[in-house]
């Protein structure tokens, strides 16, 4: 088994606790395009994805029926407040800048994928974690293909010089455990994000981890 040496992160629920900036400006832009809101712990399951998946879900959970000029008209207005003040309601977990300062220290490459909009998710990164920490981050953009594709993942891995088989994915959702396991990367499951253990079990994660400092002692055991 090959040492690891590169440690791919998703952003929302698993570098980022986004819940609730997500439902505010989600809500905010329901709401300004005149429909209802919707409670904050159904953003959970309705994000990750993307955005326009996420603009695909609220509107069929809160209208039922939409067109995809409906689509576009809430996206325009969600990024427009999204990217206003990004860090809203925004927080690293606890315990994750001194668990990735000390997967540096042991020169382990880091990187952020996300399917959250790359302007917004470079912002995000740029105000929560030290400058130069880590090596690529990326969010969706035009020309690479979102999550659950490896597309951006694989990216990542060959840029860095690093094999698939020497990565870790690391992520909270079904999608990020389909990424990993598509890239030909162990994945790791966290249990402080938004989904739960059974549907990290359900797809499959090689390893799950309840705390960001866990990943310290799975990395030390997987590069022995």
């Amino acid at each position: 088994m090959k040492n690891i040496r590169l440690c791919i992160f998703d952003l929302d629920g698993t570098l980022a606790d986004t819940l609730c900036s997500i439902a505010f400006f989600a809500n905010e832009a329901l709401l300004f395009c005149g429909h209802r809101g919707i409670p904050l712990q159904s953003y959970r399951y309705l994000a990750g994805n993307g955005a326009d998946a996420l603009m695909r879900g609220m509107l069929k959970t809160t209208a039922g029926d939409y067109t995809e000029e409906d689509v576009l008209q809430l996206r325009a207005v969600y990024d427009r407040l999204y990217e206003s003040d990004p860090l809203r309601e925004t927080t690293a977990f606890p315990g994750m800048t001194e668990t990735l300062e000390a997967l540096r220290a042991k020169g382990i490459f880091l990187a952020m994928l996300s399917n959250k909009p790359h302007k917004v998710a470079q912002a995000v990164m740029e105000k929560l974690y030290p400058q130069g920490l880590f090596a690529r981050c990326y969010g969706q953009r035009e020309g690479l293909a979102r999550k659950p594709a490896p597309d951006g993942a694989l990216l990542i891995a060959r840029e860095l010089g690093v094999l698939p088989e020497e990565c870790l994915y690391i992520g909270d959702t079904d999608v990020d455990m389909k990424t990993g396991r598509a890239a030909g990367m162990r994945t790791v499951g966290v249990l402080w994000g938004f989904r739960d253990r059974q549907e990290l079990e359900e797809n499959h994660a090689d390893f799950i981890i309840a705390h960001p400092e866990d990943l310290l002692g799975l990395v030390e055991e997987q590069t022995k």
